[in-house]
């Protein structure tokens, strides 16, 4: 009895194995562009302000990348924002940006960057109880409950302890501000499914990072920072990190993401809320002396585990939240929340 051959593959068939690996290697190498780019901005924060006012340094960055997305998008042919598109970036970007990053920033003048990317990791369990909380809300699983009461906990253990064990040198007042902080994250990210922003998320962010920026600088005047402000005292390094954020934090990182969020799954691209904290701590120890102790690592596997959790099983935005935007992306666009698309790139 003769046994027939296998068939080989076709060319077409060759063709498409191809496309296909060189595909998920694409997506690999946005998603490591995603963890590290995104995980090292709360270093590169860390590093600038050491010699630049906060909020004139954030409102430089943002308005510098806005102007250059801007610009870019338009020259794309991008339709020119309308009125409605501005007024709501001029709320998501001050949710995002003045609150949301303005906090951190701030902040990092007094709390290592580790601690800080930390805190800022709990935004998804913000959200998830803004959610709740709103109109028509989505309740929250049991698993998601639990990853909440979880993840408080966590945020406990970080600030108190380490608080009062390091009163000289980390304040209080600060470790407090990044969870409010992450809480206006959360609100301007919430508040961004039903706002009219523009189709496109890059014209979106764009419009976030202008108004955002706009509105740095002017509380950078409002808290006196011009007085502050000595160019000729401004370091080498605090003046690279501000390139790196301009440049790799809010245009080559967001530019990644968004890809991302056409090629790979949600579930897949998600994982960045919990893997650019991991980066943050070991980048802050390795580049900045951070001191990493045992209960700083115990509250970071608690936060970053309820972060898991409460992202696996977090329910999908309602149909009846979704209909209120301007636009959606379309499922062959990245079947995803629009605060995922614009606010995400917008607040890194």
């Amino acid at each position: 009895m003769r046994l027939s051959a296998k068939p080989s593959a076709t060319p077409s068939t060759r063709s498409s194995r191809m496309r296909l690996s060189s595909e998920q290697l694409r997506i690999v190498l946005a998603l490591l562009a995603v963890y590290l780019i995104w995980g090292s901005t709360y270093l590169a924060i860390g590093f600038a302000v050491k010699t630049l006012p906060p909020f004139l340094m954030a409102g430089a960055r943002f308005l510098v990348a806005g102007i250059i997305l801007y610009v870019w998008m338009r020259l794309r042919g991008t339709p020119r924002p309308s009125r409605a598109n501005w007024l709501a970036a001029l709320v998501v970007g001050g949710l995002l940006l003045v609150g949301g990053n303005g906090g951190v920033v701030w902040a990092e003048q007094f709390v290592p960057s580790s601690q800080v990317a930390l805190l800022i990791s709990i935004t998804p369990i913000w959200m998830v109880l803004l959610d709740w909380l709103r109109p028509h809300g989505v309740r929250p699983s049991l698993p998601t409950l639990l990853g909440l009461a979880v993840g408080f906990v966590g945020v406990a253990l970080l600030i108190g302890p380490n608080a009062l064990a390091d009163a000289h040198s980390v304040s209080l007042f600060g470790l407090l501000i990044v969870p409010l902080a992450a809480l206006s994250w959360a609100a301007g990210s919430v508040y961004s499914r039903g706002a009219r922003m523009p189709a496109s998320p890059f014209m979106g962010t764009a419009l976030e990072m202008l108004v955002g920026g706009a509105l740095l600088l002017g509380a950078g005047v409002a808290s006196g920072e011009p007085g502050r402000l000595h160019l000729a005292s401004v370091s080498l390094t605090s003046a690279l990190a501000l390139l790196y954020l301009i440049l790799f934090g809010s245009l080559v990182g967001f530019t990644a993401y968004v890809w991302l969020l056409r090629k790979a799954p949600l579930a897949q691209v998600s994982t960045y809320a919990y893997v650019n904290p991991a980066v943050a701590v070991v980048l802050g120890v390795v580049f900045d002396g951070e001191r990493l102790t045992t209960l700083t690592l115990v509250a970071a596997a608690i936060i970053i585990g309820a972060v898991v959790v409460i992202t696996t099983f977090r329910p999908h935005p309602t149909s009846t939240v979704e209909t209120q935007t301007e636009t959606q992306p379309t499922p062959a666009q990245g079947d995803v929340a629009p605060e995922l698309a614009s606010s995400a790139g917008a607040s890194k």
